[in-house]
């Protein structure tokens, strides 16, 4: 099968009519811009933008109302985690504290943010609410992928407290 090429007059070969027809474009897109019909860009830093409805945002790690650390480094967030973005050392509560034999705390708490996908897998699978994905943190950024890598202090400065609705060890 042979296709023939259309054959182009003089103006269609300066390219003149897409040149043209771009600039009408763009004419139009500035007219509209100047009588505030249409807003185009966003101006990030100082204006946000309006973000939908059901938005995962990062995964962080919160602490209770009493400032302990929620997460019991059950390792089911690492084991899930489709991208292995997550890595827990678990460890130990130390001895000197009242809920030593009750609880363990992870040692290092890791994630990854260049690998996450944001599927909302870790928080899904919780036992104990410790790991959220937040929409109010969606954007991260950084110099290297150093920076990117968050740490278990990281993600309590950024995940803040979140007061949870049973209280398992209260004495009655």
């Amino acid at each position: 099968m042979i296709v023939k090429r259309p054959t182009l007059n003089f103006f269609e070969k300066t390219y003149l009519p897409g040149i043209l027809q771009g600039l009408g474009i763009t004419l139009k897109h500035f007219w509209d811009r100047v009588r505030g019909k249409t807003k185009i860009t966003l101006e990030y830093p100082e204006e946000k933008p309006q973000l939908p409805e059901g938005l995962r945002g990062a995964p962080l790690l919160v602490k209770d109302e009493e400032g302990r650390e929620k997460c019991v480094s059950c390792q089911l967030c690492e084991f899930i985690c489709p991208p292995r973005a997550i890595r827990i050392i678990p460890g130990e509560i130390p001895l000197e504290d009242k809920y030593a034999k009750v609880e363990k705390a992870p040692k290092d708490f890791f994630i990854d943010m260049t690998r996450c996908i944001y599927c909302g897998l870790c928080e899904e699978v919780c036992p104990e609410e410790a790991i959220f994905l937040l929409p109010k943190i969606y954007s991260l950024s950084g110099y290297s992928r150093k920076e990117l890598i968050h740490d278990k202090k990281t993600l309590y400065e950024l995940g803040g407290i979140y007061a949870r609705p049973i209280k398992k060890w209260e004495k009655k």
